[in-house]
């Protein structure tokens, strides 16, 4: 118990501290159970803290239906960013619908369209990011730091839950009755776009499900990709 406590006011502090010190933080959400413990941290805090979300276009119902029942829970605002229509249609029109199954060079290049720009467009002006990205969701992730600099977007990147485990998550969840995602009852822990996620199987990564027909070095869609240590 002292060690759960000792992370939600750790939690608690970092936010204080962001709030404080950057001027418009800004809080990424793609409705994954991270996020929504740091949304509630938010909400229930009633913090200076902005909220938004990437609409790919191709998020499963479940996203949505949760997106609905969150601001309808908090009463907060989650702002929501778009990718360029003449970009997607371009893709498409050259690649196919589904083109992103083919190679990795043309998976990326939907990413970058569908989630990379638009975020450039959520973050520019805001002087703090925060995510929920954490050590344990996958090897590629375990070398993260709690706070970093995002050079491609020029702004100081926060990861507050970097040490919580997938049980730290869950219990902070259960507890405070957050609204969590419907997919994940049904075997997912991570999810992105409805054609790039599956369910993972007993034992497999957490982000097994994402993108598995690749390499697992291979798998980040470019968003979490060009941030370093804060010197």
């Amino acid at each position: 118990m002292a060690q759960k406590a000792d992370l939600e006011r750790d939690l608690h502090d970092t936010l204080s501290r962001i709030e404080q010190a950057h001027a418009k933080p800004l809080l990424s959400t793609s409705f994954g159970a991270e996020d929504m413990v740091l949304t509630d941290a938010i909400a229930r805090s009633h913090r200076k803290i902005s909220i938004a979300t990437i609409d790919t276009g191709r998020l499963p119902d479940e996203t949505y239906q949760l997106w609905q029942s969150v601001t309808e829970h908090y009463g907060v605002k989650i702002e929501a960013f778009f990718p360029a229509a003449p970009a997607v249609e371009s893709y498409v029109r050259i690649n196919g619908i589904n083109a992103f199954y083919e190679s990795v060079a043309q998976r990326r290049e939907c990413c970058h369209i569908r989630k990379v720009e638009p975020l450039g467009r959520m973050l520019a002006g805001h002087g703090a990011w925060i995510t929920g990205l954490r050590r344990a969701q996958s090897a590629a992730r375990s070398t993260l730091s709690a706070e970093e600099f995002d050079g491609a977007n020029k702004v100081v990147k926060f990861n507050p839950l970097i040490e919580w485990s997938d049980e730290d998550v869950w219990e902070y969840l259960g507890e405070k009755r957050v609204p969590t995602h419907a997919l994940h009852a049904r075997g997912y822990p991570s999810i992105g776009c409805a054609p790039c996620t599956r369910a993972v199987a007993a034992g497999e990564d957490l982000r097994a499900g994402r993108w598995w027909w690749e390499n697992e070095t291979q798998k980040e869609c470019g968003l979490h990709v060009a941030a370093g240590p804060i010197a």
